[in-house]
């Protein structure tokens, strides 16, 4: 009976010997953030997610009351940054804006180094971004019947520019070549800056490019747009049709979402949801990010999460139907 009381005097004295340090584990997340955080880009800057990540990062660092570190890591598509945060420690330092190209890489790569949906765990949606057939000023079109029939008069002579095999700008191209039967080259790039540069000097003819990339060549006369790829007009370009309207039957549109290693603690995940949700609810944020032709969007974890797993299903029954697969 001594030895029982014993044994159970001694178990009470180890669990209070150990709670300062369970409070010392707990810690770090009650101060969270105690440190800059680190927003990782995976395209070049230039782009619209590199746009969009700037526009929103000082604020979200006023609310969070640390600064925003944006850091660009570009390649494949958009997988080798979301690889490097997928590997990142968990902590809640080290985030990712991910995008529709990597829900479309999930299913056209079959040897990626992480999955989306189980690596990586959603925080919110950013915003939503339609894309616009451009084409160089000097090529003449200036509507999709003109490009369509220009593209097959002339077999080989049109190429069109996307940030990377298996991005949703080359997803785009694809299934427009096989609606319309237009016979475009893919020539892909390492993000939209580099691409946007070729398709100004006319090295490319046509790009299915972001409208907030696109907008400063449209407005000065570099570049023409034709047709935007979602089902509504956008209200930045409110003179350019659909591609619905067009006849073509394409409704696509990338969008943006914080996301964070899988692992990191819920109560983070939920502070920084807060924190963009409250960004993206200003006003002023939400008018700064019209006029650059993105509509904020902001989500729950959940949300973003529901829309992910339904895009990696799409488009793996798309990619299948396209035959598109990149080693």
């Amino acid at each position: 009976m001594k030895n029982t009381h014993l044994r159970k005097w001694i178990r009470l004295a180890i669990t209070v010997a150990l709670l300062p340090s369970l409070n010392a584990i707990s810690a770090p997340e009650n101060d969270y953030p105690s440190r800059p955080i680190k927003i990782v880009i995976p395209f070049p800057a230039g782009g619209s997610t590199d746009a969009m990540a700037r526009n929103i990062g000082p604020a979200l660092g006023k609310v969070l009351g640390q600064s925003i570190v944006i850091e660009n890591k570009s390649g494949a598509s958009g997988t080798v940054g979301a690889d490097f945060v997928a590997k990142a420690t968990p902590d809640g330092y080290t985030l990712l804006m991910g995008t529709l190209h990597l829900t479309i890489a999930q299913s056209v790569f079959p040897k990626l180094n992480y999955r989306i949906d189980k690596d990586l765990v959603p925080i919110g949606t950013v915003g939503l971004i339609p894309n616009v057939v451009v084409v160089n000023a000097s090529v003449p079109a200036n509507n999709i019947k003109e490009l369509v029939a220009l593209a097959k008069a002339n077999p080989e002579k049109y190429d069109y520019a996307s940030v990377g095999p298996g991005s949703a700008h080359h997803l785009i191209g694809e299934m427009f070549k096989i609606k319309t039967g237009a016979n475009l080259t893919h020539i892909p790039y390492r993000g939209s800056a580099p691409a946007v540069v070729d398709l100004l000097g006319g090295q490319v003819s046509v790009m299915f490019d972001t409208i907030p990339s696109a907008l400063p060549h449209i407005r000065d006369g570099k570049t023409k747009a034709l047709a935007v790829t979602t089902a509504k007009r956008s209200s930045v370009l409110p003179n350019v049709p659909t591609l619905i309207e067009s006849g073509i039957a394409i409704d696509v549109g990338t969008w943006n979402g914080l996301m964070a290693p899988a692992g990191t603690d819920p109560a983070i995940i939920d502070k920084l949801n807060r924190a963009i949700v409250t960004v993206l609810n200003d006003p002023d944020m939400r008018k700064q990010l019209q006029a650059l032709g993105i509509e904020p969007l902001p989500s729950s974890p959940a949300e973003l999460k529901a829309r992910i797993n339904k895009e990696i299903v799409d488009y793996s029954n798309l990619a299948k139907e396209l035959k598109l697969s990149v080693e």
